[in-house]
């Protein structure tokens, strides 16, 4: 299994990979301006890591409905699974941008977000979120000397 993240947004793409080892790894985020190059440089990336599975953040409402973002990246989903032909797996992406965000230093935010970095560190929360429920780590014991 290898399995490609993605935050999509309406002017970048976050990308992570991750596979049975079941750790996520950030990848450059897509940032061409037209969202036909996008699209291309996304493709490139499908091919050139071998994908078997596309992991999507699903940006569900706090109640758990599906919102119009929701509804834009489930049309999204289906233009991944027609395109390429994988499974497409969405997972709840609720305050990954924030999480991925607070780990940058306020006077950075800017110009860090232009540059893709938080939307391919959500890309990452959101695939090791999907790595850790196909492959749990084991669990520890407690108590137990070696």
């Amino acid at each position: 299994m290898r399995c490609l993240g993605i935050d999509h947004g309406a002017r970048r793409i976050g990308l992570s990979y991750g596979d049975e080892l079941g750790v996520a790894t950030p990848l450059p985020a897509l940032t061409e301006v037209e969202a036909a190059k996008r699209w291309a440089a996304l493709a490139a990336v499908v091919k050139q890591r071998r994908a078997t599975d596309l992991v999507v953040g699903h940006p569900l409402n706090m109640d758990d409905t599906p919102g119009f973002k929701a509804k834009e990246i489930e049309a999204f989903a289906a233009r991944l699974r027609a395109e390429f032909g994988l499974p497409v797996h969405l997972v709840d992406e609720r305050l990954t941008s924030y999480e991925a965000e607070s780990t940058i230093a306020k006077s950075k935010r800017r110009e860090v977000r232009a540059s893709g970095i938080i939307d391919s560190r959500a890309a990452t929360l959101i695939l090791q979120d999907f790595l850790n429920q196909k492959f749990p780590p084991p669990a520890s014991e407690e108590g137990v000397l070696p």
